[in-house]
């Protein structure tokens, strides 16, 4: 038969507070980054809303994020701006 070791009882409630502090700060830690993206993306979605320039400039960098932003107004029922900002785009090249 296989001994068991046994933690000293003193022991054992300290490491399951411990871990249960270690769980509590990796939630909040998990917390906050949602919260910084989540409004992360509210100030992008805001800027790229109210802006045509910042909308080309995201188009430089950023292609897939400007048309994950087209597609969104989109699926709300905006339609044209895509268009709008394509044709302002080519009359500033000429």
């Amino acid at each position: 038969m296989r001994s068991r070791m046994r933690m000293p009882q003193s022991a054992c409630p300290r490491m399951a507070r411990s871990m249960e502090a270690l769980a509590k700060k990796i939630f909040k830690g998990i917390l906050v980054a949602e919260l910084i993206g989540a409004f992360g993306a509210y100030f992008l979605f805001n800027k790229m809303n109210t802006s045509q320039d910042f909308r080309q400039t995201m188009s430089k960098k950023f292609p897939f994020i400007l048309e994950v932003y087209y597609k969104s107004i989109e699926q709300s029922g905006i339609y044209g701006t895509r268009e709008q900002d394509q044709e302002k785009w080519l009359a500033s090249k000429n």
